[in-house]
């Protein structure tokens, strides 16, 4: 057992729709986030960028070794054997957080941008499919979506914490910064839709934890685009989802649970996104 549990500390909306997972699959789950979060700790501190890139590496060299005295990696590997996820998955999840540790960061192109979502976040998404048992090709792609629009609404929501850290992550096509963070959004939305039908391969068990974090974090989106401009946006702080608002959207979840049943397969809808990612990293590798 992990000595903590960051999945309770940090992820608010993600613990939330944990409630309603399988205790089993929350362990899982949380044995992944406790992982990524440990990685995102060491990216994070208020310390030295170069004593980061070190610590960081050796947290990687001792994952690489599989450190059985370190319980976060110990766990992490048990779980990667059980559920058969592949160390490329988790490799390309390194890679995105030591993108972070420079200098300055600046997100030039959408291809730049996309490539940075899969790593930090796609990943997430793909290990949480494997976790819950989803074999289907194209759900593992629409599962990398639900990733990727989480960290877009992430970008959208952290413009003023990461200009701080000397980040960019929004593709500046306007003099509008704001402007530039709805079309973000609208980005965003686009990936939440695209990984709606993927969530029908999920077990029924599973299934409505999911659709409840997809709307929740969906929703964080929507009370960015309340905001009048960019200075009723930087006087909103860090903008997140109430506890009240959670319950309303979870009660909304149940009419997307049903909605599954009934829709028809369609074509897959991100395929021009996919094929971007897949130019600098062989995405069926990891799928």
């Amino acid at each position: 057992m992990t000595t903590k549990n960051y999945l309770s500390i940090y992820a608010k909306s993600f613990n939330w729709s944990g409630f309603f997972l399988p205790k089993k699959i929350y362990f899982k789950c949380s044995v992944l986030y406790d992982f990524c979060r440990t990685i995102d700790n060491i990216a994070d501190q208020n310390i030295d960028l170069e004593i980061k890139k070190k610590e960081l590496e050796e947290f990687k060299k001792k994952f690489e070794g599989k450190n059985k005295n370190n319980s976060v990696i110990k766990n992490m590997w048990d779980l990667m054997d059980e559920i058969n996820i592949s160390k490329k998955i988790v490799d390309d999840l390194f890679d995105g957080v030591s993108s972070d540790l420079k200098k300055e960061v600046r997100m030039k192109t959408e291809k730049e941008l996309l490539i940075y979502s899969y790593r930090v976040a796609g990943t997430v998404g793909l290990m949480m499919a494997k976790i819950f048992g989803v074999k289907k090709r194209e759900s593992l792609q629409r599962a990398i979506d639900l990733g990727i629009a989480m960290q877009l609404t992430n970008i959208a929501r952290d413009v003023v914490e990461d200009e701080k850290k000397n980040r960019t992550y929004l593709i500046k096509k306007s003099k509008d910064i704001f402007l530039d963070i709805k079309n973000t959004i609208s980005k965003a939305n686009t990936f939440y839709d695209s990984s709606f039908e993927g969530i029908k391969d999920i077990p029924l068990s599973c299934r409505f934890s999911i659709i409840v974090a997809r709307r929740v974090y969906r929703h964080i989106g929507k009370k960015i685009l309340e905001k009048k401009d960019i200075f009723d946006y930087q006087k909103a702080g860090k903008i997140y989802v109430s506890n009240f608002s959670k319950t309303i959207q979870t009660i909304l979840s149940l009419i997307d649970f049903v909605k599954l049943f009934f829709i028809r397969p369609k074509e897959y809808e991100k395929e021009i996104e996919y094929n971007l990612i897949n130019e600098d990293i062989r995405l069926n590798e990891r799928i």
